[in-house]
């Protein structure tokens, strides 16, 4: 057992993985990077290409971490499938070197999502900060855990509004009310193929189609998911079809297509690169 481990690292730019969007708790404090990890307070940098994480109590092992990393994916082998001949991608390949898709709580995640609805990412940090702050339960100095669902089900929608997000209250209690409930189980959702597990998630308030695929990707690891919110229309059309307005139904068409297998990557490095890059995205999460 041992409160520190060190992990190579191949192709991974831990900075913009935990900065592009995906997860909403982690704290830069003195060049390393802190959060609260399945139930775990735990310390990360980078040093000669070498990962080094510390946590508060000993670990018998590290696997929790290594998962929610993705350590062990083969991101050169997920790259190489990227579509041919597309510039676009092939520029985010380079602005986005060593960017990688975490496999998150789907508790968590999914409550963050719904808290993101048009909003930047510094306010949805913001939010999961004060619901953590006045709903968790303290683990570490200065760190709560992430409040259950029957903890959000036990109080307020004015609870959580107090919380700064606003009409997203009433979608979260609601959620929350029926996870803690058993009306869904998260974790069978895991056992679920794409469409069904996309169906299951979208009976939960709050949660439509691109909330449900954020959910499928950074928690479930699902490659076919492809969040598709009003800024990365924007992004594909401009990019894309410069010259035509595809139709909603010929945009999903274009997608599932053109970036198999990977759809879910593909986006992710076209969000980063374009909001990262001065470009046609904002940092605004939108329906």
């Amino acid at each position: 057992m041992s409160r520190t481990a060190v992990f190579t690292l191949r192709d991974y730019n831990l900075a913009a993985t935990l900065t592009s969007g995906q997860a909403f708790r982690w704290r830069e404090v003195d060049g390393t990077w802190e959060n609260i990890i399945a139930g775990r307070w735990v310390r990360l940098s980078v040093k000669d290409k070498k990962l080094h994480a510390e946590t508060a109590a000993p670990q018998t092992d590290w696997h929790w971490l290594t998962d929610y990393l993705q350590l062990d994916v083969n991101l050169k082998k997920i790259l190489s499938q990227f579509p041919k001949n597309d510039p676009h991608l092939a520029a985010a390949k380079k602005t986005c070197r060593g960017l990688r898709l975490l496999k998150q709580d789907p508790w968590e995640t999914l409550a963050g999502f719904i808290c993101s609805s048009n909003k930047r990412i510094v306010q949805i940090q913001q939010i999961i900060a004060d619901l953590c702050d006045r709903f968790g339960e303290p683990i570490h100095e200065g760190w709560q855990t992430f409040p259950t669902a029957a903890r959000l089900a036990s109080l307020t929608e004015a609870d959580l509004r107090d919380c700064r997000m606003g009409y997203r209250a009433k979608y979260l209690h609601a959620t929350g009310t029926m996870i803690a409930q058993n009306e869904i189980d998260l974790a069978a959702v895991a056992a679920l193929d794409y469409e069904p597990a996309k169906a299951e998630l979208q009976r939960l308030p709050g949660i439509g189609p691109k909330v449900a695929d954020c959910i499928l990707l950074f928690a479930y690891a699902h490659p076919q998911a492809f969040p598709l919110d009003t800024w990365i229309i924007k992004a594909l059309r401009q990019l894309y079809f410069p010259r035509r307005n595809p139709t909603p139904k010929q945009l999903r068409a274009f997608i599932q297509k053109h970036f198999a297998p990977h759809h879910g990557y593909a986006q992710q490095y076209l969000f980063h690169h374009v909001r990262t890059q001065g470009g046609l995205l904002g940092e605004t999460s939108e329906e």
